[in-house]
């Protein structure tokens, strides 16, 4: 063989070669997802905890090397918690093409939006949007959580004030909306099944900034416990108003009252508040790493959204690789069929999109916006 013969085959190879990762270059892609959540409102804090997640996965996703080599790229998308501002958010996000959502955050603004993803086969993980309603009895491919259900979180609050609490009168309140009212009847059926009285079950508005109506209903039918579905702002007000006026029964709420806002607006009376969240996986040992990515941010990853949406962006990066597609409707099907390593646990789904387990834990509340696992 020639010298001339073995250059060209070199070059040929050479070319070959500089094809190949030109291919493989122009095959990757930058894959927008949508950061979709109150950034701004009374609920503000409950955005920053998702938006703190995703931005922290999405940056790491991308350090490693990208999701199946696409580059992740966030846009983030303010929908106050209103449902009206959601569905124009989810108009918006269809029609800048983008393909991925992480959000939305309160269950009534992710229930009409979600229905706009599905309908254009957009697929929407949230870390938080915990009402039933935004899965059961709908048959939905791109719809997914990090978190579990209100049928999930309402019996492990009535199993804990059944067990351990054991009052002799109840009243459950509401902020009329769909998560609370929602949680709020979870927590009824399950205390009504137990014997339990429950003297009052009675809507609040949301915004209000008086609550002395309802405070004089507590104290005239002499409950010595209260249970709240709804969000941070009107229980602080509960808590502080009931104190103030005498009421000395406990209150509980579910993730959305435990914020360290609630003590902000309730002060003093928020000591011995009990709350369900999920649990505490920035305290989880093999989380420490991530932790401290967190914290190089200057993020803060203790609070109930953080890790499952971190958990959310991975899974979508997770199954992008796994699909080897960008394609939301082959990484919806493979995450419907596979399993995921989180930092939330091993996650696995229904046919629903739902999680296939998930533990909320029961804490409680100090005057000091820090919380103990309850006994």
């Amino acid at each position: 063989m020639t010298f001339s013969r073995l250059t060209s085959i070199s070059v040929a190879a050479a070319m070959a070669t500089a094809g190949l990762f030109v291919a493989s270059q122009a095959s990757a892609e930058t894959v927008k997802i949508a950061i979709a959540g109150p950034m701004s409102g009374a609920v503000a804090q409950y955005g920053d905890m998702v938006k703190a997640g995703a931005l922290t996965a999405i940056e790491q996703i991308n350090a490693a090397g990208g999701a199946g080599g696409n580059k992740l790229e966030a846009v983030l998308m303010d929908d106050a918690c209103e449902p009206k501002q959601a569905v124009a958010v989810a108009n918006k996000i269809v029609s800048q093409n983008i393909r991925y959502v992480i959000g939305h955050v309160c269950s009534g603004s992710t229930i009409p939006a979600s229905d706009i993803y599905e309908n254009e086969g957009i697929v929407m993980v949230t870390p938080s949007a915990t009402a039933p309603q935004l899965t059961e009895n709908k048959k939905r491919k791109f719809i997914f959580r990090t978190i579990g259900r209100d049928d999930q979180q309402g019996p492990a609050a009535a199993q804990y004030i059944i067990g351990k609490v054991k009052p002799r009168k109840v009243a459950i309140l509401h902020d009329k909306q769909s998560y609370g009212q929602g949680i709020a009847s979870s927590v009824r059926k399950d205390l009504e099944a137990a014997k339990i009285p429950v003297a009052l079950f009675e809507g609040i508005n949301a915004g209000d900034s008086d609550y002395s109506a309802v405070i004089t209903k507590l104290k005239s039918q002499g409950v010595d416990f209260v249970y709240f579905g709804g969000y941070h702002p009107e229980m602080g007000l509960l808590l502080r108003q009931a104190r103030e006026q005498g009421v000395k029964a406990a209150f509980m709420g579910p993730e959305g009252v435990g914020n360290k806002d609630v003590t902000a607006i309730a002060g003093p009376a928020s000591e011995g508040m009990l709350v369900t969240l999920p649990a505490d996986f920035s305290a989880d040992p093999a989380n420490a790493g991530l932790v401290k990515a967190f914290a190089d941010k200057k993020r803060d990853a203790n609070g109930a959204f953080q890790m499952p949406s971190y958990a959310a962006v991975k899974i979508i990066g997770d199954a992008i690789a796994g699909a080897k597609s960008t394609d939301p409707a082959k990484v919806a099907a493979y995450m419907h069929k596979n399993a995921f390593q989180t930092p939330i646990g091993n996650v696995e789904y229904d046919e629903k999109g739902d999680l296939k387990a998930f533990k909320f834990v029961v804490y409680t509340w100090h005057k000091d916006a820090t919380k103990t696992a309850a006994n």
